[in-house]
């Protein structure tokens, strides 16, 4: 039984859209699995190729693809130790951009309580939202040809598709941004140094850096070594007064999984990079915002504002001043030509990275020595853990340092 893959018909021939390839999946009665069978059937044609074709068959070896890449990424289990609700630790919302017409979507770590810190939990949700994210910008100039150029114009299909995204805001709930891992369940650190397929569709700054558009990082408070990386993989950072970054990870004898060790440097500079992270020392807002760390520091009364940002979550959000900036420039990058905005991005990210990746690698070799020597005794987190329990008693809950 054949199961053909149905698309729109744009055929210039009696042949029918949907049959020029079929598909079938075929039990193999030793193994117990299956094949799939792909078929071109154009053979009064020699099954000479055209343009549906080959969009059918590159649709079903994409599909085809996805489902086998599936087979080894299923989510990592975890033990919640507390009562959050795992789909709140990470909050979206698309939020309406007036002047542009298209949509932000915004990315709120939600547990406050805990400065931000992420666990295994959040770690997948994140990585969740921004694989589909990426799928879902990488499916705007990928739209399949049509037989004619007659095209909508006023951004509406017509089958109530979502508007496209200008941008993705990543920020924190409360009066931090991200104070790092939770100790109480840190994501497993040999699966996030990995760059196997099936860890990396679970690592969330692997999905941040497959963006077609800019992420926007709002900061406050907050921003210590895990928080670090995920702030140093948006392309644009905004703060305020209050926004702090601190890499620990020498401090408590850690590995950067996440690129920290190879971007700092590329935005800073070899030397600065070199006294924060050998330092491990806090790089308070100013200092920051005069080395290039922050590309805009935000003032309270700045007079940013945005008839969008009635659509936020909360009526917090909506009197942030970092808030407001983030979403007025989310909203002035949408102004401009769109596929331009993703190639011209595409090409500064490519531009700066021709010799990242080779530091990017050796970073993931360090870690994965660094944590197949040290994961198995235990000691490393629980050392991190009394130093931080121990902060709690004397100057009040700092959050995690890694």
């Amino acid at each position: 039984v054949t199961t053909p893959l149905l698309r729109p018909t744009m055929a210039n021939d009696d042949e029918d859209d949907e049959n020029v390839v079929l598909t079938a999946r075929v039990p193999l009665p030793r193994s117990g699995m299956e094949v799939l069978l792909v078929t071109l059937n154009r053979p009064a044609k020699k099954n000479c190729f055209d343009a549906r074709v080959c969009r059918n068959l590159a649709t079903i070896f994409r599909d085809a693809a996805d489902e086998i890449e599936g087979y080894d990424a299923a989510p990592p289990t975890d033990d919640a130790n507390d009562d959050e609700d795992d789909e709140n630790v990470v909050l979206t919302a698309r939020v309406p951009l007036p002047r542009s017409g298209m949509e932000v979507l915004l990315v709120t770590l939600n547990r406050p309580a805990k400065k931000n810190c992420f666990d295994a939990r959040v770690c997948r949700n994140l990585a969740t939202i921004f694989r589909d994210a990426a799928d879902e910008i990488e499916g705007y100039d990928a739209a399949p040809p049509t037989d004619d150029d007659d095209e909508n114009d006023d951004g509406d299909d017509g089958n109530g598709r979502k508007k496209q995204l200008a941008a993705i805001i990543l920020t924190g709930a409360g009066p931090s941004f991200c104070a790092g891992a939770d100790l109480s369940d840190p994501p497993n650190p040999l699966h996030q140094s990995s760059d196997l397929p099936h860890r990396v569709r679970w690592n969330p700054v692997h999905q941040m850096e497959r963006s077609g558009v800019p992420i926007i990082g709002a900061l406050r408070g907050h921003v210590i070594t895990g928080g670090f990386e995920l702030a140093l993989a948006c392309d644009i950072l905004l703060g305020d007064a209050t926004t702090s970054f601190r890499d620990t990870h020498v401090k408590f004898g850690l590995a950067p999984c996440w690129g920290l060790s190879q971007k700092l440097s590329r935005r800073i500079g070899p030397g600065r990079a070199k006294i924060v992270s050998f330092g491990a020392r806090p790089v308070g807002a100013a200092k920051a915002h005069e080395w290039g760390l922050l590309d805009e520091l935000v003032l309270d009364d700045d007079g940013v504002g945005s008839s969008s940002t009635s659509s936020l979550p909360s009526a917090k959000d909506a009197n942030d001043a970092v808030m407001r900036r983030a979403i007025d420039l989310a909203d002035t990058i949408g102004s401009n030509d769109p596929i331009m905005v993703r190639r011209y991005k595409r090409a500064i990210v490519e531009g700066t990275s021709i010799d990242f990746q080779k530091g990017l690698q050796r970073e993931r070799e360090l870690g994965l020595a660094h944590y197949l020597e040290v994961v198995g005794d235990g000691s490393t987190f629980e050392e991190a853990k009394d130093f931080i329990d121990d902060r709690k008693g004397s100057r009040g809950f700092m959050g995690s340092k890694l």
